[in-house]
């Protein structure tokens, strides 16, 4: 079975709206509730849940604990994943000190970079120099990186990475990286995200002559 991105993607957005929707007092919610706090149709929930053989009921709806366990289970989220980051720059150190990993099961373990002068191991999130990142992956069977180097860099650390185990990647350089067809890339231009905003924004305001 072949699952697009989108597919998680949204898988993602209905565990996020479910929480929410929990908090509310929901018990139990409908196709519907979904569809309206994601943004898509309620036959586009029904088939991303029959996917992975998540049934509800017209009548009774969906339980919400027992599928926010079950979508977990599906992303992941079952078990804490060890993560790592290249780059103790503005972005690594945002990653570094952002406190909502630990509640989806992500385990931030450590950051490496070039910068002697950004090297720590006594407090906090330890940065190490860049050329222990193989040792320490596989040492921790460590299978999913980070990316926050400027784009001249990316590569040479996107190689490393591979050579070391890592298989799935989240890239914040500003460059599109490929790797072989068992790694998983995900590219996110932060500039390029902006700049569609700014224009959207920009096209908006001529629409409506502001």
């Amino acid at each position: 079975m072949t699952i697009n991105k989108n597919c998680i993607i949204r898988l993602s957005r209905y565990k996020n709206a479910l929480y929410r929707l929990k908090n509310l007092g929901f018990v139990k919610v409908f196709s519907d509730n979904l569809a309206d706090a994601v943004g898509v149709l309620p036959s586009q929930v029904r088939k991303d849940f029959s996917l992975f053989g998540l049934t509800g009921n017209r009548r009774g709806g969906y339980n919400i604990d027992e599928l926010i366990e079950s979508l977990g289970n599906i992303l992941g989220k079952d078990k804490v994943h060890e993560v790592i980051v290249v780059g103790a720059g503005n972005i690594g150190t945002a990653l570094m000190n952002y406190k909502g990993f630990e509640q989806e099961g992500i385990n931030l373990v450590a950051c490496f970079d070039i910068d002697p002068a950004k090297q720590k191991k006594a407090s906090g999130m330890p940065v190490f120099p860049l050329e222990e990142l193989k040792d320490f992956v596989k040492q921790r069977s460590v299978r999913i990186g980070i990316i926050a180097v400027p784009d001249i860099a990316a590569q040479q650390v996107l190689d490393i990475m591979i050579s070391a185990g890592i298989k799935g990647i989240l890239n914040f350089a500003p460059i599109r990286l490929r790797g072989p067809e068992d790694l998983v890339v995900n590219n996110i231009n932060v500039e390029l995200e902006l700049e569609n905003v700014i224009y959207f924004v920009n096209a908006l305001r001529k629409t409506r002559g502001k």
